[in-house]
């Protein structure tokens, strides 16, 4: 009775840990081909590395219009207690042990000298689980992170890109005799 008994449980820890699936990446969104905006800016704080494409692609030094840019990141983890991994059967076939989180923060504020045309911001999260098998490193999920906020911040422009080129202070011209 007693051997049937834990033959049953083998049987049932086998057949959950069969139907764990390794860890993956989010899906990422529908990537925006990065095109310039309809207007030009130069960058006053940030690393022009660090941009989302959509600014990246709309920089001049000589223009009236400044970006300012910011992204700071943020590390979560958990992890299943040690003993208890260590005594579950279904740790050995691939059980997720836990998982790593990156958040990353992004703002960008667009000025015409003093006067400030545009404030956007965005945070995008992106976890991966993990096992005794495979492991997702740090720099891996802080790309995705990064990825996905500059993405946001580009969305958000794309979509008030015509309100900001109207409020664009045009030089005064002369008036025609």
């Amino acid at each position: 009775m007693r051997r049937a008994y834990l033959l049953g449980v083998l049987l049932v820890t086998v057949a959950a840990a069969c139907s764990v699936q390794p860890p993956s990446l989010p899906a990422p969104a529908p990537a925006v081909r990065a095109q310039p905006l309809p207007f030009k800016g130069r960058l006053v704080v940030g690393n022009r590395d660090e941009l989302p494409p959509a600014v990246a692609a709309s920089l001049s030094d000589d223009s009236p219009l400044t970006f300012s840019y910011r992204e700071e990141l943020a590390h979560d983890e958990y992890h299943v207690p040690l003993w208890f991994s260590a005594l579950d059967p279904v740790t050995y076939v691939g059980a997720p042990l836990g998982d790593y989180t990156v958040t990353a923060s992004a703002s960008l504020s667009i000025f015409e000298g003093d006067r400030p045309l545009g404030d956007y911001s965005a945070k995008a999260h992106v976890t991966k689980s993990y096992n005794l098998y495979e492991e997702p490193t740090h720099a891996e999920l802080e790309r995705a992170a990064r990825d996905a906020v500059r993405e946001k911040i580009d969305r958000q422009l794309y979509a008030d890109a015509d309100k900001i080129k109207n409020s664009i202070a045009t030089p005064a011209t002369p008036p025609r005799n």
